[in-house]
Parts: structure tokens; C-alpha cells; sequence
């Protein structure tokens, strides 16, 4: 397990190597150490501006084999996010390395957790939220799955689904309240209340009676934001969803 100290060294040497690189432009932290809310539990994150003219993809072959001959890098993946390329390394200590890099003319903040260390950062748009609309159709389309897997059997994919639609419940109710509704980091921040109603949507094994009960309760924590952001729609989508979740006593 690393330290806070080892952290902090691998990331001054990271920048420094940066600063040496005449292929790098710019440098900036993202992550909570740019917005002042670190913690012992907190990984690296270095977003890295490519000068015009380099080439990005040998800028990134170049810096994957300084973090798995010099710091112990076990493994990597890449998340693309536009012309940016998040290339997140694992480290032998469990320390999360995540180095992103992109052109020169894409280096900016696109969140508020940006602190540029040097270079120069262009405008960009701001990276936005999922839309309310895109929740709950996501939402809907989960139950639908749900329902069609636990009547299959199909138990494991069944909780999957059920999962499915409570988080994007939990998602919606991260919009209305203004919190980072991607990943789950808004969940903990949500009112005791709303935390509270979720429990109950927790599949807690996977049998069909369980998974059935976990379902109506996730259905009718999805119907209730739908409510707080279109009560016409959450009128037009309430018989359909309580049907697929309430089935089981219609056959019976």
C-alpha cells in the first residue's frame, strides 16, 4: 500500500519529467488534488498537453514504458475521451496512476478540477451531465430487462438489471440536487431521506423471490424521481413499469 509521501513523490517526478519533455506543452492536476480535497485514499491524476506537430501516440508509448520501468506499473487501459487518450496505470503499491494526454489545441479545463501547472490552457466547453431525459429512458429500459430476466431464470443478469434500475434513479436524484450524477460519486452526498428510500432496492441475493422484492422497490424509487422531473411522464410510465414490476402477483 503506498503513503501519501510516495504519492506525492511519484507525482513531483511525473511533473518534473514533464517539464524535461520539450514534446509536452502544458501540464495541469485534475482529480481531487487540483480541487483541494485529496485524501489518503486519493490517486494521481496529471493531464498532459502534446506540442503541434508531435506525435501523441508515440508521446504515450514513450510515458507507458517510463511508469512500468520506473514505477512499477503492472498494468494499463485506456479510457478516449475526444482527442484525449486517459491511459489509467495500475501500480504494484495499488496507487492508480492516471496520465491523460491530447493535442496542444484540446489542453484545457473541461471540469472545475483543472489547476494548471504550466503551459498554456485553452477554452473548452464544459463537460455535461447526463440529461434528465437520458436517465429515464435508461431507467425504463433496465426494468424492462429485469423483468424479462428473472422470468427467464436468468438470475445473475436479472440483478444486474434490477441494479441497473435503481442507480439511474439514484442518478436523477443526483441532478436534482446538484450533485456529479456519473460513477456514483454524488450517491454519499445525497439527502439522508433519499439514501434511505434506496435501501430497499438493494438485491441481497441472487434468488427470484429476492430479486423480485429489490425490483418493485427499485421501480418505485425510479417512478418517484421521474415524478420530481415530469409528473406527466411519470403519469404515462407509471402502469407500465409497476406492471412489469408487479407481474408476479398478476400471474398469480
Amino acid at each position: 500500500m503506498y503513503t501519501p509521501a510516495e504519492r506525492e513523490r511519484l507525482r513531483d517526478s511525473l511533473m518534473k519529467a514533464a517539464r524535461a519533455d520539450e514534446r509536452i506543452s502544458g501540464a495541469a492536476l485534475t482529480g481531487s488534488a487540483a480541487s483541494g480535497n485529496e485524501d489518503r485514499w486519493s490517486d494521481i491524476d496529471l493531464f498532459f498537453g502534446v506540442a503541434e506537430g508531435v506525435s501523441l501516440p508515440e508521446v504515450l508509448a514513450d510515458w507507458s514504458d517510463r511508469m512500468y520501468r520506473d514505477h512499477r506499473a503492472l498494468h494499463h487501459l485506456d479510457v478516449i475521451a475526444g482527442p484525449a487518450t486517459y491511459r489509467v496505470f495500475l501500480l504494484a503499491s495499488t496507487l492508480q496512476v492516471d496520465l491523460a494526454f491530447t493535442p496542444a489545441s484540446d489542453f484545457g479545463a473541461s471540469a472545475s478540477t483543472f489547476k494548471l501547472v504550466f503551459g498554456t490552457a485553452v477554452e473548452r466547453t464544459p463537460t455535461q451531465p447526463p440529461s434528465p431525459a437520458s436517465l429515464v429512458g435508461l431507467g425504463w429500459l433496465y426494468a424492462l430487462h429485469a423483468r424479462s430476466c428473472i422470468q427467464r431464470g436468468k438470475l445473475w443478469q436479472a440483478e444486474y438489471m434490477v441494479s441497473g434500475v435503481r442507480d439511474h434513479a439514484l442518478s436523477l436524484a443526483c441532478l436534482r440536487h446538484q450533485l456529479p450524477a456519473v460513477q456514483g460519486r454524488g450517491l454519499d452526498r445525497l439527502p439522508a431521506e433519499i439514501r434511505s428510500a434506496a435501501g430497499p432496492a438493494l438485491v441481497r441475493s441472487p434468488d427470484e423471490a429476492e430479486l423480485r422484492r429489490a425490483f418493485r422497490a427499485a421501480v418505485d424509487l425510479l417512478l418517484g424521481e421521474i415524478g420530481k422531473v415530469d409528473r406527466g411522464l411519470a403519469g404515462r410510465l407509471e402502469r407500465p413499469l409497476l406492471e412489469l414490476a408487479y407481474q408476479h402477483y398478476a400471474d398469480h
